[in-house]
């Protein structure tokens, strides 16, 4: 199985990314079209240099590593994405071939922690309004994908994988609850500046405190991708089996 887990930045992606790899069963490749998308946007992101020298730049170099050959022979293939690296110029037809999976997260926890890392960021740079755009083209198409919340693996990560597992088809094992501290060799080149928490951990975070309080630019970030999280959050797994996945959260 090739599953591509579709997120944005600061959003249990990297966690996600280590639990998957924990089964033993799984190769996982991590934000692949990340040199793509800095070469055609001109986006001076930390480690630009780095980046661009460890990945191809071609998308369609990239989309052939997707659906050829799984590495180190694994039986599935974990590809952690980024949706806002989907631009125009980067192929989506390939993700009509692959089992796919979004991944959420409150705006405002977003915003409060992508600012602390990157300078302004605006919506482009967050991946709501991509995220709400890759789910419709393919539902539009016959796909059925996955939404799941972090907040919610956060609370319960034995429950939430496991629905997440038997949502794709796949079986759930307890070793995805847990990885060896200090990160993963396909971590990208990025990693020292954004992956400090996750490498310092062996298992998800607890569960999340109260929203943070935002003001100015950052209020306006979260408020402009909330109609984006809501669409998605509406559809996502529930929780508990009282849940109703479909409602209007």
């Amino acid at each position: 199985m090739r599953i591509a887990m579709w997120s944005g930045p600061r959003n249990l992606s990297t966690a996600m990314m280590y639990a998957f790899a924990a089964r033993g069963d799984c190769a996982v490749m991590d934000e692949p079209f990340y040199a793509a998308y800095l070469a055609r946007t001109g986006l001076l992101h930390p480690m630009r240099d780095a980046i661009l020298a460890a990945q191809p730049t071609d998308p369609a170099r990239v989309v052939a590593q997707l659906l050829g050959p799984v590495p180190a022979q694994k039986t599935h293939f974990y590809q952690k994405h980024m949706a806002q690296h989907m631009i125009p110029g980067i192929p989506r037809d390939w993700i009509l071939e692959v089992t796919n999976v979004f991944l959420i997260r409150h705006p405002a926890r977003v915003a409060a922690s992508f600012a602390a890392k990157y300078d302004r960021p605006v919506l482009a740079d967050i991946g709501f309004v991509q995220q709400l755009d890759l789910y419709r083209y393919l539902k539009a198409e016959g796909q059925s994908p996955v939404v799941i919340e972090s907040a919610d693996i956060r609370r319960d990560p034995a429950v939430m994988l496991q629905r997440l597992c038997a949502a794709i088809g796949l079986d759930f094992t307890p070793a995805m609850l847990s990885w060896p501290r200090g990160g993963h060799p396909q971590d990208g080149v990025w990693a020292p500046h954004w992956y400090g928490a996750v490498h310092a951990s062996t298992g998800f975070a607890p569960a999340e405190g109260p929203l943070p309080a935002l003001d100015g630019w950052r209020a306006g970030l979260a408020r402009a991708a909330m109609p984006a999280y809501e669409a998605l959050r509406a559809v996502a797994l529930p929780l508990s089996p009282r849940d109703d996945a479909s409602a209007p959260r």
